[in-house]
Order: structure tokens, then C-alpha cells, then sequence
């Protein structure tokens, strides 16, 4: 259970984020797909991220420090629908860069709605965090939307279409921000993963 969630911050660029050496655990996926609604469901606060029903309306790098051991990043959304191709190209540039060149970035938690069937920008995406070797796992949201069975039916697709290109899956969580289902779980992981690449950062040398 989270205890104390700060905001630190919103940054356009990832050049602009603080260098700390604590680890970063991100959140992405496209837009509208219950971010902000999971982000306050782990960190129990109604209002820590805010929940728009206008998609693409996180648009810089937002930080969180979480419990004084580790950063929640909640990284702007891909495929806007709303923006122009310009607008989403920066978007699109500004995520990418993060991802790849972020040093803190610990894993990055790709969010899936699980209330419908696979997208296939969802998959174009994981299968580019799989040719820069970025480490991930998938967050199946909205699993309340739909009923149990059919949002199994996806999940499984889901798993298949990863399969006909990926070898092994990575690390999947089912929630429901609606049913506060899944948080827990989540949040189990990501102490897990934290201390170990909290001793990672605090290891490596000044530059």
C-alpha cells in the first residue's frame, strides 16, 4: 500500500526531468484507456492524476514520488485522435526519447483496454519496446466495462497476437480502477522490482 504520493513535477522534455537515483516505473498507453483513473486507484487519491474525458490530455512527463523510494511517471498517451499529425509527431518523439534514453526508467507499464478486442496500435507499440530491448508489462484496464467472459475473450486474443511474434510473455496484470481491482497486485511488483534497481542507481559511478 502506497503511503505518501508527492507531485513533483510536469516536464516537456525528458532533458528536463531531475536526476535523482531513484527508480522510475512508467505508465503509457493510448489515449483514453484509464490511466489516470489507474494511477489513483493505486495511489488512493481521487484527484492525484486528473481524469479528463478528452483523450490526449496528458502532455507532458508528470512525476510522482511515491513513498520517498520511487518515481510513478505518467507519460502522455499514443494514437491522439484529436491533434494534428504535427502535434502528435512532438507527442509521439518526446515518448520515444524518454523510453530509450531515460536512465531511471525501471519498467515501463503498458496499459491495454481490456474491454475490447486487440488494437493493433497497441501491438505495433509493444513490438517497438521489444526491438529497443526496453523492459515492460501490460495492464489489462477497463475490465469492468464488458462482461467477465468477454474480457477474458480478449485477454486470451490478446496473448495470441503477441505470440505469433513474441516467444515468451511478459508480466501481465488484470485491474479495474471501477471495482479497485488489481492495485495491489500491481503494487507488489513494483516494490519487488524497486529494490532492485534502487541498489542499481545508487551503484553507478558520477559522470
Amino acid at each position: 500500500m502506497i503511503h505518501l504520493a508527492k507531485f513533483i513535477g510536469s516536464f516537456p522534455k525528458t532533458d528536463d526531468c531531475p536526476d535523482t537515483k531513484l527508480p522510475e516505473f512508467a505508465f503509457i498507453g493510448r489515449s483514453n484507456v484509464g490511466k489516470s483513473s489507474l494511477i489513483n486507484l493505486l495511489t488512493h487519491r481521487k484527484d492525484l492524476a486528473k481524469v479528463s474525458q478528452t483523450p490526449g490530455k496528458t502532455q507532458n512527463i508528470n512525476l510522482f514520488l511515491i513513498d520517498e523510494s520511487w518515481h510513478l511517471v505518467d507519460l502522455p498517451g499514443y494514437g491522439y485522435a484529436r491533434v494534428s499529425k504535427t502535434t502528435r509527431e512532438v507527442f509521439d518523439k518526446m515518448i520515444r526519447y524518454y523510453i530509450t534514453k531515460r536512465p531511471q526508467l525501471s519498467l515501463l507499464f503498458v496499459l491495454v483496454d481490456g474491454s475490447i478486442s486487440p488494437q493493433k496500435i497497441d501491438l505495433d507499440f509493444i513490438d517497438w519496446l521489444g526491438e529497443h530491448q526496453v523492459p515492460f508489462a501490460i495492464v489489462f484496464t477497463k475490465t469492468d466495462k464488458e462482461k467477465n467472459l468477454q474480457v477474458q475473450k480478449n485477454i486470451r486474443q490478446f496473448k495470441q497476437k503477441m505470440l505469433e511474434k513474441w516467444e515468451a510473455l511478459p508480466e501481465m496484470f488484470v485491474t479495474s480502477a471501477e471495482k479497485n481491482r488489481g492495485g495491489r497486485e500491481l503494487l507488489d511488483y513494483i516494490k519487488l522490482c524497486s529494490t532492485t534497481m534502487a541498489e542499481e542507481l545508487q551503484e553507478e559511478p558520477e559522470v
